[in-house]
């Protein structure tokens, strides 16, 4: 049987699921309210880590950069995701799905490096809590930001080429609702062997491994802090981490989930689910975890309004 593939760079159309119109509509709103809270929650995150001096510490450093990929991440699909929900068109220019996969993509591998960097900071903070300054200053932070950030650009660059230069099917319907490397192979008209062990290859290493990493990480932090003689002392060790190890569950839960799950209808049907709670619901819940379960946090925001306060009544 001979597949047809017509001019590679002529628009793609994102089915996401308009088979049901009716959920369609209520998505468009639901997503356009999460969007909102999360422009709002992650913008007053970056605004008060970098306002407020006693959240000039490591980990609101790595806080503020967590807040900043969340903001570029859901913005890189949710407007477009939108668009789609809101009527009959579906399509998505050739360069618009090349911007999204790129963005989509680098965005997503860095925020699983700033993940694995931010445990390591919890763990240094409990387990070695007299080094804690000296081990995470300020140029090694800085460093490690740059390696997050880096780490996802290259892996984009080398990932999202391979996938925009396979050729497609003519009908160019990607099942899906956005511009993701699953949905973009499985629409290819040729052989993607390459293209999946290189998906495979770079699920385990951006995935996988710092999934490894974290829960190795908590699991020293759980010895340390269970070596604590004091209940208070143990209750705000863990109180530093649960909002964190909460994060890591959300992301990585779902993002496991679309990129590590066999092939087949339900779970690519259910893969669209999970693709829209880790685009859409965790940066909308990250600022909110943080918030609500850190004290410095809260006071930081506090005095943030006051001085907003104080300065329109001046």
């Amino acid at each position: 049987m001979i597949i047809i593939c017509n001019d590679s760079h002529s628009d793609f159309i994102l089915l996401g699921f308009s088979n049901k119109p009716h959920l369609e509509k209520i998505l468009f709103w639901v997503i356009f309210i999460f969007y909102f809270l999360t422009l709002a929650g992650n913008m007053v995150i970056v605004l008060v880590s970098l306002k407020d001096p006693k959240l000039h510490i490591p980990m609101y450093f790595f806080l503020s950069n967590l807040s900043l990929v969340d903001l570029c991440f859901t913005s890189s699909c949710v407007p477009q995701m939108l668009i789609n929900f809101w009527g009959p068109e579906k399509t998505i220019s050739y360069i618009g799905c090349a911007i999204q996969l790129y963005v989509f993509l680098w965005l997503g591998a860095t925020e699983c490096v700033l993940l694995v960097v931010m445990a390591v900071d919890r763990y240094v903070a409990v387990c070695h809590p007299l080094q804690y300054t000296m081990i995470m200053h300020p140029k090694l932070c800085l460093q490690l930001a740059i390696l997050a950030w880096g780490t996802g650009l290259a892996q984009s660059l080398i990932q999202s080429p391979a996938t925009l230069l396979l050729p497609f099917c003519s009908h160019r319907m990607v099942d899906d609702v956005v511009c993701e490397i699953p949905a973009l192979i499985q629409l290819s008209s040729t052989d993607t062997t390459y293209n999946e062990i290189q998906m495979s290859t770079a699920s385990v290493i951006l995935l996988v491994v710092p999934l490894i990493i974290i829960l190795s990480s908590y699991g020293a932090i759980a010895k340390a802090v269970l070596r604590i003689k004091s209940t208070v002392g143990q209750k705000k060790a863990f109180g530093t981490c649960t909002s964190h190890l909460l994060v890591v569950s959300l992301f990585y839960g779902t993002v496991t989930g679309v990129y590590l799950q066999p092939k087949n209808h339900y779970s690519h049907e259910w893969g669209k689910f999970l693709t829209l709670f880790y685009t859409v619901v965790t940066p909308t819940l990250n600022p909110l975890i943080y918030t609500l379960r850190n004290k410095e946090v809260k006071g930081a925001l506090i005095r943030l309004g006051r001085r907003t306060w104080d300065s329109q009544n001046n």
